[in-house]
């Protein structure tokens, strides 16, 4: 029987089977499981809060990776394809599409519980997955509300509003849990609206405080946007949280908006407990290609040019990769990690310059990267093992117009695709040089990138297979065809000494493991 049909198979399996009685229910996630997570977990959307999607685990090796084997899979049975990291909490799954979560045994794939919220007019674009604290999870709807379940049978705690659908905001994101906060953000590229985080009291649900990256709608001299849509990371030693924000609006026409546009295209760094602004570091000043900062910040202590650093890592949109000092949001390097063609330079405090002659025009304008940007939401790796920032990187080039007739609002203009391709890239922090580069095929791929402490790197190519690659050199050591393709972040943990790496392709999940001896 082919690969395909034995997924099928188990994944109708995984569909009609019960949960085993050896399933242990949600027991919870407590402050010291986000600070340190073990083997057997993956307790938040990252895995832990550095965002760099590292792990420990050495069961699976460049040496037997080619023994890897199908463990089982799920089928959703859901048109939407599989865009979140499961979380992974006493042995169970849980993961998302968007007004679905679902309950698995991560041993067996078996369905525990599955949530449908109500039917909604929100966007449904995509959903990244849910947050976990205590015995509760966390999930952001389409329609832009706050749902608490209870995990061990996914009863409904409470429904909260968490922005406006009606004036055109949405959520995709897996919130972010800190001291007992549950941080959330938004996403929306209408004009008028103004990018937010928000911090939610796990118990009720009640607004704690809410940061807005831009001012209220009609600020003199001022301009709209900065959405907030994926999920920041935190350093507790500094009790800094770290988040990527949106661009501004009008999208593609900045003469309505001059000047920088504050806070948009931003890293900033937040106090969890009050919500006030530390410092920023403006990736994109007066963005007017639609790109943003909201890939993930990376947390990396480790020296840099001989000195030791807590540093922040991010391949951003625009197509720069930048390194901060995260303790200040002082610039430390700023390298292109592929074609970019709109910047004069960099200026000094590490930013690039736009160039005027870049910015959509109604004769077109060639630009690099394009709307898609060099990478997007598809999350990097930290190799800490080889010091290799690792990323899905997109080399690509598109036309840019401006369109009067579009009005001054809006998208004001247009994007038209040219050339693309997927690469996964290794870049070396100290210099912003590529190590090695893997490709990845045509237009490009949207799969995320986990790396472990044996030497492998997980992800996706462009064509649906799932790939194992030599974390020293980027050369395949493994791949397996799954038929579409893979819109997630692979995940790795260990139970009972035998560790898995789950993927996803459409609407089935993968768990991967060694053949057990007989």
């Amino acid at each position: 029987m082919n690969f395909l049909g034995k997924a099928f198979l188990l994944a109708v399996c995984a569909l009609i089977a019960i949960a085993p009685s050896g399933v242990v229910l949600a027991q919870g996630v407590d402050e010291q499981m986000l600070l340190h997570p073990p083997p057997d977990s993956w307790p938040g959307y990252h895995g832990d809060y550095s965002g760099r999607r590292h792990s420990l685990l050495t069961q699976i090796t460049p040496q037997n990776v080619k023994n890897l084997a199908l463990a089982w899979a799920f089928q959703t049975g859901q048109l939407p394809q599989i865009k979140s990291s499961p979380l992974l909490v006493d042995g169970i799954l849980y993961f998302t599409v968007p007004d679905n979560i679902w309950a698995v045994d991560a041993r067996s794939g078996h369905q525990i519980w599955h949530y449908t919220y109500p039917p909604n007019k929100g966007e449904h674009i995509g959903h990244r997955g849910v947050a976990m604290y205590k015995g509760y999870l966390f999930f952001l709807t389409p329609d832009a509300h706050l749902v608490s379940l209870n995990a061990k049978d996914g009863t409904v705690r409470w429904i909260v509003v968490a922005a406006d659908a009606t004036k055109g905001y949405w959520t995709t994101m897996a919130p972010l849990v800190v001291k007992g906060r549950v941080l959330i953000g938004v996403s929306g590229d209408f004009d008028n609206l103004t990018g937010y985080i928000r911090s939610v009291d796990p118990e009720t649900g009640a607004t704690q405080w809410q940061w807005d990256s831009t001012p209220p709608a009609g600020t003199p001299g001022q301009t709209t946007g900065g959405m907030t849509w994926m999920t920041g990371t935190y350093d507790p030693d500094l009790n800094l949280v770290y988040w990527g924000t949106g661009n501004p609006t009008p999208v593609l026409k900045g003469s309505t908006r001059p000047g920088d546009n504050l806070y948009t295209c931003s890293i900033v760094a937040l106090n969890p407990d009050t919500g006030k602004l530390v410092w920023s570091f403006q990736v994109s000043p007066h963005d007017t290609h639609d790109w943003d900062a909201v890939e993930t910040p990376v947390l990396v202590d480790a020296d840099f040019h001989g000195a030791p650093k807590k540093m922040l890592m991010q391949t951003s949109r625009n197509g720069y990769f930048f390194v901060l000092d995260r303790t200040s949001g002082k610039n430390l390097l700023t390298a292109p990690f592929g074609p970019v063609n709109w910047s004069l330079g960099i200026d000094k405090q590490g930013r690039p310059i736009p160039n005027p002659d870049k910015e959509p025009a109604p004769d077109g304008r060639l630009i690099a990267p394009d709307e898609g940007g060099m990478t997007n939401y598809r999350s990097p790796s930290f190799d800490t093992r080889n010091g290799l920032f690792i990323v899905d990187a997109h080399p690509s080039y598109s036309i840019y117009f401006a369109k009067p007739a579009d009005g001054e609002y809006g998208w004001a203009g247009a994007d038209y695709g040219v050339w693309g391709k997927g690469v996964i890239e290794a870049i070396d922090y100290q210099t912003g040089k590529l190590r090695w580069s893997h490709e990845l095929g045509p237009d490009g791929s949207g799969a995320g990138v986990l790396t472990t402490d044996s030497g492998l790197t997980f992800t996706g190519d462009a064509l649906g297979n799932f790939l194992a690659l030599d974390s020293h050199d980027g050369k395949t050591l493994w791949h397996a065809g799954s038929g579409s393709h893979s819109q997630s972040s692979p995940i790795t943990y260990q139970l009972d000494g035998r560790q898995y790496v789950v993927t996803s392709s459409g609407g089935i999940l993968f768990a991967w493991s060694l053949p057990q001896a007989e």
